[in-house]
């Protein structure tokens, strides 16, 4: 599994037509249960975490190659048809309001035996180490969660920069990382590569969160003072314009210092005195600005800089919008379901001579992530 990869996921208006997502959704019903079927459901998770195989799914469900609603279409029509009577995985969340209801929709995962507490907790780490932990101008409007019988999880979530009018997808899935703060994606894909984005993440990064936690366990007044020395630097002055003049050293312009930060989270870091960077991460109203501020103060002060590569890091498809480089044939896409509603009715009647071919296909199926070291 590839950490990166880029499509053009530019971000798009309007919805779906009802004609393409009445078809996409039995299409859908039948291809995840053909693959439940014949790998189990942890199957159907790991290849949901895998950005290219998503991009495809997406493809043959017949939506668009290169708009973001390749997610958030994706996403809320397998939401609609996952099932435990039939896939034994169902999906929450959504885009925009709907993500924040998350949590709620993973609560109520206990009245069938799970634990949404747990499940509801993983979903708010995982959208925080996105929004504070990976800085790379994309905000997040998109939050799925699958989940199977056995608590085996995968999430897909998109960030958007209106700016740029691109989209960001990113995916987790369970087992895959040790520590949400050690490059923990299964896979991330974008349509553009940023000139710098923090990723306090990546390996690189190891030296400055062990200093931003140690300078959070330090007094805030004398945070306070560190972020205000090195505030000069980014400030605007009369020195640049003075020929033969400049200043020693200068903050890059994405190196941008926080204007804000929330001082009462920073003074409750120091009184909880966090014992990694993961606790810190995860302490309420510790946000983007704070963990930008902390790391900025560890290179600017103590030399001990974070990457500021982007995690996105290959190119693998372009493709076209709105028929373009074929529109959808409905009466073949129509055909297909029928054909595989049947398939699958045959399969459950135990007729294996007439799936033959489906099973065929196996050898092309993509293979199952590595899971991380115990």
């Amino acid at each position: 599994m590839k950490r990166g990869g880029i499509a053009d996921l530019k971000l798009h208006p309007g919805t779906a037509p009802h004609w393409l997502v009445k078809r996409m959704m039995p299409m859908a019903d039948a291809l995840c249960q053909f693959i439940v079927d014949e790998f189990g459901t942890k199957e159907l998770l790991h290849r949901l975490a895998d950005p290219v195989y998503f991009q495809a799914l997406s493809n043959v469900l017949g939506y668009d190659w290169d708009s973001s609603g390749s997610t958030t279409v994706t996403c809320g029509v397998l939401r609609s048809v996952l099932t435990w009577e039939k896939h034994s995985i169902v999906a929450a969340g959504g885009k925009g309001l709907a993500s924040k209801k998350t949590p709620d929709q993973l609560y109520a995962l206990t009245d069938f035996g799970l634990d949404g507490n747990e499940l509801a907790e993983i979903s708010r780490k995982v959208a925080k180490v996105d929004n504070a932990a990976i800085q790379d101008g994309y905000s997040l409007y998109q939050h799925m969660f699958f989940v199977d019988t056995e608590e085996n999880w995968t999430v897909v979530q998109q960030g958007m920069d209106s700016k740029a009018g691109d989209a960001r997808r990113y995916h987790w899935t369970s087992g895959y990382f040790r520590v949400y703060i050690d490059e923990p994606h299964s896979g991330m894909i974008s349509g553009e590569i940023k000139n710098a984005a923090l990723d306090m993440t990546a390996k690189e990064s190891y030296d400055c969160r062990k200093t931003s936690l140690d300078i959070v366990k330090e007094e805030p007044i004398r945070i306070r003072r560190m972020l205000d020395d090195i505030k000069a630097y980014g400030e605007t002055t009369l020195i640049p314009w003075m020929e033969g003049h400049a200043p020693e050293r200068q903050i890059p312009s994405y190196k941008v210092i926080p204007k804000r930060m929330n001082w009462n989270a920073v003074r409750k870091a120091y009184e909880t005195q966090p014992s990694d960077y993961e606790e810190l991460l995860f302490i309420q109203g510790i946000g983007p600005a704070a963990i930008r501020g902390l790391s900025l103060i560890s290179e600017m002060i103590y030399g001990d800089a974070p990457s500021w590569i982007d995690p996105v890091r290959m190119t693998f498809a372009f493709g076209g919008k709105d028929g373009v480089p074929f529109p959808v044939p409905r009466k073949a896409y129509d055909e297909a379901i029928r054909f595989m509603e049947i398939a699958l009715q045959d399969a459950k009647l135990g007729r294996k001579d007439r799936v033959v071919g489906l099973r065929r296909l196996r050898k092309f199926a993509p293979p199952v992530l590595h899971r991380a070291a115990p």
